[in-house]
């Protein structure tokens, strides 16, 4: 993920900045840039690659001021270029940016329309443009940035210095961290308190919606309705460790809070956001004529293999297999001539996971692994990588992860979808649509974190819990399960609705929670069945769904929580989070270790 650092300060602010950005290297660039206030104009200077590129150019070039923001990239829309590098803006405006505007092709048109003209390719440039004009109509910076917050939608994280205003800079948050830092006389902003821990030890937090005006004197920070706000100032310890939790308990609830910007930077690298077009990525085979394709993984990654075997098969037509890693190089299976092969992991260090590459390479099969970290052993040992832009995963149990692996499979199945033709153009327009949304509903999840830990307190206490759910949701059923097994040592199993009245329905009684995923859509009736025999025999149904779904589950169901409506092709994704999100607070109210359970580790490189 992006990173962002701020300073209005009483010393030069380019070294403090480029120290800052080097504390966020852990979470991947490919470019990097500084803008400052010298004599009261802005002065930028930008690299493409790593750190020590941008140090050679302000060696040769420096730059002073005391009040600049800087940026390490990892490049989403736009290529990896000086060009596309951050900080983008005008002669009266420089901005830093986390995340997606989602409504950047609208905007960008408008502003053309306008007069504007745009240097870069990025999302980015779109919310400096829209500042620079209402500047120009005589706007303060102020009243400037809370207009066009107003305008754009996604998640993201943003900052701004502006000319002619030399002691000031303002920042916002939607869906993506971003942590204020108080010195004495100065002000600093970083994506995280890890990149200000030399500069200070006394942080704060934005709220999601807020945004904030940082002086010399201060911050006056401002909710989502332009309201002025508190948010509390708190001590940090300097180790990255603790800071890098930010005001969360847990590193498992700041990583489910940063599912928002893990989906949406995932998305961006596959999505051209204006078209609607997945692109092409670089793959060892022709997805038009291949004839297999097997998927492999391990724990969760291995759930997120399930769901998108729904997705191949039903929208691509592509017949596709799905293996456990550590059964699959066992099982020995016949491997079709000409078919290929992907791996699903967070590490991409898994032993099984590599034995199945080694296995499945030497049975001819074109392989590719899906990875988070681009340097991993499966990155280096397959024919081609794709990368989840989810940032660093601290704790054991996995969460942007999971639903940054699923944004990429489902970008995947629509582009076999259209190179095999199996789905037309407006469809993979309205798919792309639908994924693009997906962002935006995850941050708004993140507000009901009270309704799913009311819900956690009803199922903390059980000793076995069903989850249930049809169709792709199936595997989230079992992820859900997984998690709660995970994290809170309660027996918990996932199964297909349908399946109930097989075998599970004989362990339903008052003291069993079931817990079904159960959104509106085709399997919308006959999961409802099922869940209705399940009340008829004592079962205490929690359903999540969406506002079409919720009338007729209020009738029998104990609890229902209703989530955004979605397509229920990105069904899946988003009914991922409170799943996640239910067993955090589980946990917690168990008081499990819940970044490190029993037994468990990030990575298991042993078989």
């Amino acid at each position: 993920m992006c990173g962002i650092v701020g300073v209005v300060g009483t010393q030069e602010a380019a070294p403090r900045l480029l120290e800052a950005l080097r504390r966020l290297e852990y979470r991947g660039y490919d470019s990097a840039g500084i803008a400052t206030l010298v004599d009261g104009h802005i002065e930028r200077r930008r690299a493409e690659g790593k750190l020590n590129n941008l140090a050679t150019v302000l060696d040769r070039e420096p730059l002073d001021g005391t009040t600049g923001i800087g940026h390490t990239r990892w490049a989403t829309h736009g290529a990896p270029t000086e060009r596309n590098a951050h900080p983008h803006g005008t002669a009266r405006v420089s901005v830093v940016h986390n995340g997606i505007i989602e409504n950047h092709a609208e905007l960008r048109a408008e502003l053309e329309a306008g007069g504007a003209v745009f240097e870069t390719e990025t999302d980015t440039e779109t919310f400096a443009r829209l500042l620079d004009r209402n500047l120009a109509e005589g706007m303060e910076p102020e009243a400037a940035f809370a207009a066009a917050l107003r305008r754009v939608h996604g998640a993201f994280a943003l900052a701004a210095v502006f000319a002619g205003h030399p002691r000031k800079l303002l920042a916002a948050r939607q869906g993506a961290p971003l942590a204020v830092g108080f010195g004495e006389g100065e002000m600093f902003i970083g994506s995280d308190a890890l990149a200000l821990a030399p500069l200070t030890r006394r942080i704060a937090y934005l709220n999601e919606g807020d945004w904030t005006v940082l002086t010399d004197t201060g911050a006056q920070f401002f909710d989502a309705a332009d309201r002025p706000a508190e948010r509390p100032v708190r001590v940090t310890a300097f180790s990255g460790a603790v800071v890098g939790k930010g005001n969360y308990r847990h590193f498992m609830e700041k990583e489910l809070h940063e599912h928002p910007i893990a989906i949406g930077d995932t998305l961006q690298q596959y999505i051209d956001a204006g078209t609607r077009v997945v692109g092409r990525p670089p793959l060892p085979f022709d997805p038009a004529t291949l004839p297999r394709l097997t998927l492999s993984a391990c724990g969760s990654a291995f759930l997120v293999a399930q769901v998108a075997r729904y997705w191949m098969e039903a929208l691509a037509r592509l017949p596709t297999d799905c293996d456990v890693a550590s059964e699959l190089r066992y099982r020995d299976p016949p491997l079709t001539p000409g078919g290929a092969a992907m791996l699903i992991s967070q590490s991409g260090e898994t032993a099984d996971n590599l034995a199945a590459l080694a296995m499945l390479r030497a049975g001819g099969q074109s392989t590719v692994s899906l990875v988070n970290v681009p340097e991993s052993s499966m990155a280096r040992q397959s024919d081609a990588a794709l990368l989840t832009v989810a940032g660093p995963e601290i704790s054991v149990a996995s969460t942007k992860a999971f639903t940054a692996q699923l944004s990429v499979m489902a970008c995947l199945a629509i582009n076999f979808a259209r190179a095999r033709g199996t789905i037309d153009e407006a469809e993979e327009a309205r798919l792309t649509a639908a994924l693009l949304e997906v962002p935006e509903h995850a941050a708004r999840l993140m507000e009901r974190g009270g309704e799913i830990e009311s819900v956690a307190a009803e199922v903390a206490g059980a000793r076995d819990v069903l989850y249930l759910a049809r169709g792709s949701l199936f595997p989230i059923a079992m992820e859900g399960a997984l998690k709660l097994k995970e994290l809170s040592y309660i027996h918990a199993e996932g199964y297909a609705a349908g399946e109930m009245k097989h075998g599970p329905i004989a362990l339903i009684d008052p003291s069993v929670p079931v817990i079904a995923l159960c959104p509106s859509g085709p399997l919308f009736e006959k999961t409802a069945s099922n869940l209705q025999e399940a009340a008829a025999r004592g079962g205490r149904i929690i359903a999540f769904t969406d506002a079409a779904g919720a009338p007729a589950l209020r009738r029998f169901a104990e609890r229902v929580v209703e989530l955004p409506t979605v397509d229920p092709f990105v069904a899946p994704i988003l009914h991922a989070i409170p799943v996640q999100m239910l067993a955090y607070h589980v946990a917690v109210l168990k008081g499990t270790d819940v970044d490190q359970p029993r037994n468990l580790a990030k990575a298991v490189t042993v078989e």
